[in-house]
């Protein structure tokens, strides 16, 4: 356990909140060294002032997509002062549907999940989860932070038809003036909320791309605000300093533990950590979702970090590094979600990289365009099995599946390939799904270290959804984005395939 050193606590204000402590416990093994010197070298530069100043410097010396991405440092006083507009316009509306990817979408997921309420959170373009949604009493929440986010307009374009033109069932979250904003007030949507365009897409859960899907689930998001406030500072510093000396000493596979009432914070915190650090080369692997094993199913490249309660002394006993939060009920996500953003944010001065950019994002972007442009592409099914072999020590496998994200019985299936093959490889392991993490774990893939086996899988249509303004329909849109990010993925030279889902399974069995 670390001495208890507080510093002074560069939040403020918030009223009078106390700061508290969430670093419960630390087991730190073979990394105490390294920690210990990456908390001294934060400490010296004095990070948390400086972040909370606005300091780029901190990060690297051109101010670019920096100095313009610290709002969410100062956003929690304007939304506490904002919330009361939000319960007026939208409160009564617990009937919705949140059109949106990434940031715009992980959070409200998040929520929709843990406290429950009837919010459709539709960040795919597969046509059988769109064909799912009703139209009848829901009020469409278009969310994109650049306004053009192709799922977004595309969703919106049909929700649009769908409801016959009905203005006052939209409500748009965006950045001020973008071509979403003015669509909204062209179209006299029930509400438009301009964020603060200062606030990257991953950064924005405690903004109004969080607050207004929280106020329309009946969320208390002034709890969550409060607690989000309580965070102190030296926290998010040491938290910092472990996850980025793990990294650099080869403990770059940051394995999260979560307590059921929150267990699908891991999504959010799988973009927030892989788009931030995946880049030049370097970075952290998030592993969400991956069930706890004994022991010796992992190798020497893990972090395991727990919220809550649980017993984790086999796995330090057998020296891997696991840190303990604490955790109290389920508002405590307002005190996570500040905590592991400066965490995040700090590792980059760890690692020596800009944490708020996303330089290889738009390859995929790309290729989906010139798909679109150009047609289909044929792409012959690789054996699953010869990827599954290139698989080494340190490495990690990326399920990456295009398919119906409602198919309970195919996901559930695809948890227990990735299972198998952890035991049997000791390799980490994730699964996404897309396009969802094009926006997420997409960047880390691409940009990242080098140490990905990737297995492409593209779920079968039985229907398809034409979209208005458009000369295809859902159903291209993304098989076009599958392609696109399997050829970026090539381009680069990483082990990606697309491969069958029936051979994976049967390999896996």
């Amino acid at each position: 356990m670390r001495p208890p050193t507080r510093h002074v606590r560069w939040l403020r204000p918030l009223g009078s909140v106390p700061a508290m402590s969430l670093i419960a416990r630390e087991r730190l093994g073979p990394i105490t060294d390294a920690v210990e010197s990456a908390h001294a070298e934060l400490l010296q530069k004095d990070a948390a002032k400086r972040m909370w100043a606005g300091d780029h410097t901190l990060w690297q010396d051109d101010p670019t997509e920096v100095a313009d991405r610290l709002g969410w440092l100062h956003v929690l006083d304007e939304m506490r002062a904002a919330l009361p507009q939000a319960v007026e316009l939208v409160g009564e509306r617990n009937r919705g549907a949140l059109l949106g990817m990434g940031g715009s979408s992980l959070f409200p997921e998040v929520l929709k999940q843990t406290y429950g309420g009837d919010l459709a959170v539709l960040d795919t373009t597969d046509p059988a989860a769109i064909a799912r949604v009703e139209i009848d009493g829901r009020t469409f929440v278009a969310a994109s932070k650049s306004g053009t986010t192709i799922e977004t307009t595309t969703q919106l374009a049909h929700f649009w038809e769908a409801t016959g033109h009905t203005g006052d069932a939209f409500v748009a979250v965006t950045d001020p003036g973008t071509e979403l904003a003015a669509l909204g007030h062209e179209r006299a949507f029930h509400a438009v909320f301009e964020n603060r365009a200062d606030i990257g897409g991953r950064y924005s859960a405690l903004s109004w791309f969080g607050l207004v899907p929280a106020t329309m689930l009946g969320v208390d998001a002034m709890t969550l605000l409060d607690r989000a406030a309580a965070v102190d500072d030296d926290d998010g510093v040491r938290l910092a300093a472990v996850i980025g000396a793990a990294a650099r000493a080869g403990r770059d596979k940051l394995t999260f533990v979560l307590p059921d009432a929150i267990a699908s914070f891991g999504l959010w915190l799988e973009q927030l950590v892989a788009e931030s650090t995946g880049k030049r080369g370097v970075g952290i692997v998030p592993i969400a979702g991956e069930p706890l094993g004994a022991p010796d199913a992992y190798g020497e490249d893990r972090l395991f970090v727990a919220v809550g309660s649980h017993d984790l002394d086999a796995l330090a006993a057998a020296g891997h590094p696991v840190v303990e939060l604490a955790f109290a009920d389920p508002y405590d996500l307002g005190a996570q979600v500040m905590l592991w953003e400066q965490a995040v944010a700090l590792s980059g001065v760890v690692l020596g990289i800009n944490p708020f950019d996303q330089p290889d994002v738009q390859s995929a972007k790309d290729a989906t365009s010139r798909v679109l442009a150009d047609g289909l592409p044929s792409i012959a099914s690789v054996p699953a099995g010869s990827l599954l072999e290139q698989l080494e020590p340190g490495d990690y496998l990326a399920i990456l599946a295009f398919v119906d994200p409602g198919n309970a019985e195919l996901l559930h299936q695809l948890e227990q390939a990735r299972v198998c093959v952890r035991d049997r490889l000791r390799v980490a392991t994730t699964i996404g799904i897309g396009p969802r993490f094009l926006h997420s774990t997409g960047q880390l893939h691409k940009g990242g270290p080098p140490s990905g086996v990737f297995l492409q899988l593209v779920g079968d249509d039985d229907i398809d959804i034409q979209i208005p303004g458009r000369d295809y329909g859902f159903s291209t849109l993304k098989r076009a984005q599958a392609a696109g990010d399997l050829l970026a993925l090539q381009d680069r030279g990483l082990r990606a395939g697309r491969v069958t889902i029936d051979t994976l399974l049967e390999v896996t069995r």
